[in-house]
């Protein structure tokens, strides 16, 4: 497959996981009124690690040591995200904290100008701006700084640290090896993170197949295809792409949730719509635009 088709196919996963990971939020907001967040996320990824090691021993005994080591990291970081913004949630309003969470679109090209002194040109930062109003008014309805605020903000920024991570280690080579190494680290995070009150388990069908369905699509594909996608691209522009995430949010919330469809919903949405087709045009416009692959390091 060509350059230019591996990233379009990228971005159309990318989108395409978006949506997925949309859908689930109003299962995990029925699901947390039963089980503890943190209680939950250990559930979630430790049966998603463990059906990825037995699903894919061999690129996952292929990686070597530099590569292992590589997984670790990223899997730390998005570990340590995923309990932050849960705990967050205790005190924040979901909808300040779906914002906060979403600034990852700032932080993102922020820490790739300033730590791997990149640039990024004034026309992804254009979008940057877009995608981010898009956001806030999707999901803001007042705003305030406190505790929650603050721990959901540090989990946006280590969730843009895993994506330039990705973007600059990841290869298609060694995708599916680095994402259960990940899960793996990720699910030993919650776990250690769920252990002192014990453990509770989803008592209903209903409940598990919730978590099922997280497991597999949520979870499993999801981070193979993040880790796939961004061998492919660079890490601004899958950042502006996976705000697409609130739009199906508030989709799914109408379609399936009976939430009222507003103006704020058609405008943010239509901000975020834009931010990803301005960076998705620039992209094609510079064909000779190094994508992530030709950046990464020797691992």
């Amino acid at each position: 497959m060509q350059r230019s088709a591996r990233s379009r196919l990228a971005t159309v996963l990318l989108i395409v996981l978006t949506a997925v990971w949309g859908s689930t939020f109003f299962l995990i907001r029925d699901l947390v009124e039963h089980v503890p967040p943190v209680d939950f996320l250990a559930v979630r990824f430790s049966i998603a690690a463990v059906i990825m090691v037995v699903v894919f021993w061999r690129p996952l005994r292929a990686l070597r040591r530099e590569q292992l080591w590589i997984g670790v990291v990223l899997g730390l970081l998005y570990g340590l995200a995923q309990i932050f913004q849960t705990q967050g949630l205790a005190t924040t309003p979901a909808s300040v904290s779906g914002f906060i969470t979403g600034t990852y679109v700032v932080l993102t090209p922020l820490i790739t100008a300033l730590v791997l002194r990149e640039r990024v040109p004034g026309t992804t930062w254009a979008a940057v701006l877009l995608a981010t109003a898009g956001l806030a008014l999707l999901s803001l309805r007042g705003f305030s700084i406190g505790v929650g605020e603050a721990i959901t903000l540090l989990a946006a920024a280590l969730y843009a640290l895993h994506i330039v991570g990705l973007g600059r280690h990841s290869s298609h080579e060694i995708a599916t090896g680095l994402s259960v190494v990940q899960m793996v680290v990720i699910a030993v995070l919650c776990t250690l993170g769920a252990l002192p009150g014990g453990v509770v388990l989803p008592a209903t069908p209903g409940h598990w197949a919730s978590v099922l369905y997280m497991v597999v699509f949520a979870s499993i594909l999801a981070l193979w295809v993040q880790t796939w996608a961004q061998a492919h691209m660079p890490a601004t522009r899958a950042a502006i792409v996976m705000t697409m995430e609130p739009v199906f949010a508030a989709l799914f919330a109408v379609w399936l949730g009976g939430e009222s469809f507003t103006a704020r919903m058609l405008v943010g949405g239509g901000l975020v719509l834009a931010a990803m087709f301005a960076v998705e045009l620039l992209a094609r416009r510079r064909p000779g635009e190094l994508p992530a692959e030709t950046l990464h390091h020797e691992v």
